[in-house]
């Protein structure tokens, strides 16, 4: 059985690791904040100049979409480029109208289709095909092709979105990093 002195210095002991793990961190974030430092001025200085990169790939897809009939994309220097098809947005100006609706077209899949709080399920919604979401009042807009540039390695990417996210002012998201 341990006595008051034993629990002392094992407190002791874990008090001073403690200290030593501080102290540590603290030169570690001090260290880091000097590392942001030195190099944020030319990481933000190449995120922007990606993104404009990126920008002027995406135009020249986008006005020369016959160049990706078929293949719809290509991979060169290490980047995935062309079209793929849009995930559209969906748009339900009367909720009520769209749930009346789902039961009067849809009765045996009004369970999957509308919450139990009589609200149409976007999720489910988007199973249907263009015809039946105009036969329950849903507009569909945005599906058809939209450029898009993604770098073959992920891991840099990932890397990338991570460092964009910390710097204020941050260039906008990399589309589908």
């Amino acid at each position: 059985m341990a006595t008051m002195q034993d629990v002392e210095r094992l407190v002791e002991k874990y008090s001073a690791r403690s200290d030593a793990l501080a102290g540590t961190v603290s030169a570690f974030r001090e260290e880091l904040g000097t590392l942001e430092k030195k190099y944020f001025g030319r990481l933000r200085k190449l995120a922007v100049a990606r993104q404009e990169a990126q920008d002027a790939v995406t135009a020249a897809i986008a006005e020369s979409p016959e160049l990706f009939a078929k293949p719809r994309s290509v991979t060169m220097h290490g980047t995935k480029v062309g079209l793929r098809k849009g995930s559209g947005k969906m748009t339900i100006e009367d909720e009520e109208l769209v749930v009346k609706l789902i039961h009067r077209h849809f009765p045996e899949q009004a369970e999957i289709l509308i919450q139990t709080i009589e609200k149409p399920v976007r999720a489910a919604l988007t199973q249907l095909s263009v015809a039946e979401l105009k036969r329950v009042a849903v507009t569909v807009e945005d599906t058809g092709d939209v450029p898009f540039v993604k770098s073959v390695d992920t891991e840099i990417e990932k890397a990338i979105k991570a460092l964009v996210k910390r710097l204020p002012d941050a260039v906008g998201e990399q589309a589908d990093a």
